[in-house]
């Protein structure tokens, strides 16, 4: 008599806890469609980048670069080379800033619109289509960069949005509307839509251990049914 009162109570916890878990199971199911339904390659909108040929540094170049001399900030790196037709030297230092050089030592300024509707142009498929452009700090950059660097935004035609370091001249993401609606199912899928970074939270993992309990719940009752039709017979 205990063992079919057992399964009674497992029973009836099944089916609050079906109740409590089965819009979160189900939102977990539909958002990993959603998020399987492309390839993370074409996500990422690395379908849309050109494959820009590298061009050797000129045999006579000479770099004359030298840090400020008031400069403290650790390097990173140095990196030189050719960028529409012309030398640039790359220094990343360790804060996460880049400064941009010429040849002659001369320091490059911030990326120009123009400078950066013509790097997209030349990266991006697409990239001639242009409906916007707009200048982000590096502490109010748009919610789908979400990295702290100082940028252009690109607007294309599809709905694409190129970002472009001012201080890097290198394209440094790129955005397509599938990607927009991944990041937002990816938020659903973890239950944190404010940062979408966020996957080890007390709500997420409530929920998580809630479905196991019933998952662990249902298989119980599966012997309880078998049990049921081999008695029958």
């Amino acid at each position: 008599m205990q063992r079919p009162r057992i399964m009674q109570r497992i029973s009836r916890w099944h089916i609050w806890l079906g109740w409590l878990v089965g819009l979160p199971v189900l939102m977990w199911t539909v958002t990993g469609l959603v998020m399987v339904a492309k390839p993370i390659e074409e996500v990422r909108g690395n379908h849309l980048r050109k494959q820009v040929p590298e061009r050797a540094l000129p045999a006579d170049t000479e770099i004359a670069v030298s840090l400020p001399a008031e400069s403290t900030r650790p390097v990173r790196a140095v990196t030189t080379q050719v960028e529409r037709g012309e030398t640039i030297t790359r220094i990343a230092y360790m804060d996460g800033t880049t400064a941009r050089y010429r040849p002659d030592g001369s320091a490059m300024g911030p990326l120009s619109e123009v400078e950066a509707r013509l790097i997209v142009a030349e990266g991006i498929e697409g990239g001639d289509k242009v409906t916007a452009t707009a200048r982000f700090a590096a502490e109010d950059v748009p919610f789908d960069f979400r990295r702290p660097l100082p940028v252009w935004q690109v607007a294309l035609a599809d709905g694409t949005h190129v970002y472009v370091g001012t201080e890097t001249g290198q394209i440094e993401a790129v955005r397509t509307r599938w990607w927009r609606t991944f990041d937002f199912v990816w938020g659903l899928h973890i239950m944190d839509l404010q940062t979408r970074e966020d996957t080890h939270h007390p709500i997420l993992i409530f929920f998580a251990l809630l479905a196991v309990i019933g998952a662990l719940f249902g298989c119980i009752l599966m012997f309880r049914r078998r049990s049921a039709r081999v008695g029958a017979k």
